[in-house]
């Protein structure tokens, strides 16, 4: 199996002969600890024996390194709320169960969540984008001043509504509950061009000032190819849930589409066929000129490719039966945009944003995860692999 070690300081992008040459050296001695991880139920073997390995000891030093950079979010920001009840009867006016309320929850959804992730991994965050004057929108404004976010570039529009995505859980006391009802609230209309100009503003001076851009595009106007192709960054980060191939020609450096958005973005089934899947992301990566492209792929895990080398699968980290996966996307591309940021390789920021996608999952609710988590992680697995 090839055992990528960690590239010395004088280079790391690993592009030197002095960086081959050592790579060589430690190679022959054998100082590599190997990220296999758990192997899940669903793993098969083709993907076990393609898994690559990472100095699990310089993993650790890239996510000690999160709190020394500034990370740029730019997207629609949602407001996940979750709405819990226990099950008291069936309703006498139509066949449907009447729930007596036990709690009410909110947590930051859409590009807000990839920000939550950024600031609980140490990150500093420069967030923007845009909220309705309304509950909504003070409920996310509250909650990100609470953790110390600047919150400068999130503006508030009065005509505008802040997207929220209310859940219904049902269940009894001793049982787990389980969605019954999902309602979402999202503005009628388009922003107007004097927002849609501030926001722009507000970005193009963020970006200038961050190692990184995260561009959240949900769907909902605040992040668009437009606006993207303004910015200009060290690096630019996509997460588009349904225009992907819209940003070409926006100097994209990677991008993480899931599976399905792939697949809707060439209009091609991938089902089992990994030949499909690395047709598509060869083709991706060739159609928008990405130096990576990542694709999470459910239980699958994830596959990673990048311009100058074969693709690469992952298998997922952990469970392969998750508790709650609302909002891992977010999660992924948060971990793997600060660990480039952060001076990891693609695939080192990959089997980050696996590790990070596997402990999350493993939660209730829009859910984040510490740096602490993530290093608690990376050395049970360096135990684990002595």
């Amino acid at each position: 199996m090839w055992r990528v070690c960690a590239p010395p300081v004088c280079c790391p992008q690993r592009r030197c002969d002095t960086f081959r040459r050592d790579r060589c050296l430690r190679l022959r001695q054998g100082e590599y600890l190997s990220t296999s991880g758990r192997k899940s139920k669903g793993s098969g073997a083709a993907l076990a024996e393609a898994r690559e390995s990472v100095d699990l000891t310089h993993l650790l030093d890239i996510v000690a390194a999160f709190a020394r950079q500034t990370i740029c979010v730019v997207g629609d920001f949602v407001l996940d709320e979750f709405v819990s009840g226990e099950i008291s009867r069936v309703s006498r006016e139509a066949p449907v169960l009447i729930l007596r309320h036990r709690r009410s929850e909110a947590y930051p959804g859409g590009a807000a969540n990839a920000v939550n992730n950024l600031a609980d991994l140490g990150a500093r965050v420069l967030p923007v984008g845009v909220v309705g004057a309304d509950e909504g929108g003070r409920t996310l404004l509250e909650y990100f001043k609470r953790k110390r976010v600047d919150v400068s570039g999130i503006l508030r529009a009065g005509d505008w509504v802040t997207t929220t995505k209310t859940r219904y859980l049902a269940g009894w006391t001793h049982t787990t509950e389980q969605q019954v009802l999902r309602v979402d609230r999202e503005p009628l209309g388009t922003l107007s061009k004097a927002m849609q100009a501030r926001i722009e503003r507000k970005a193009r001076r963020f970006a200038r000032r961050a190692g990184a851009v995260l561009v959240s595009d949900y769907g909902l106007g605040a992040a668009t190819p437009a606006l993207t192709r303004k910015l200009q960054a060290k690096r630019i980060m996509l997460d588009s849930r349904y225009r992907l191939l819209e940003y070409r020609g926006a100097r994209i450096t990677a991008a993480a589409p899931n599976e399905p958005e792939l697949e809707a973005a060439y209009q091609t089934r991938i089902g089992t066929d990994t030949r499909k899947l690395e047709a598509l992301g060869e083709r991706a990566l060739h159609d928008l000129r990405l130096e990576a492209l990542l694709v999470t792929r459910g239980k699958d895990g994830l596959a990673i490719f990048e311009r100058n080398g074969p693709p690469q699968h992952i298998p997922i980290y952990g469970s392969d039966t998750p508790v709650d996966v609302t909002g891992a996307g977010d999660t992924v591309i948060a971990v793997f945009t600060l660990a480039v940021a952060a001076g990891a390789s693609y695939l080192e920021a990959a089997h980050l944003a696996n590790y990070a996608g596997g402990i999350v999952v493993m939660k209730q609710r829009t859910a984040s995860l510490t740096r602490a988590e993530l290093e608690s992680t990376l050395r049970s697995e360096a135990t684990a692999e002595r």
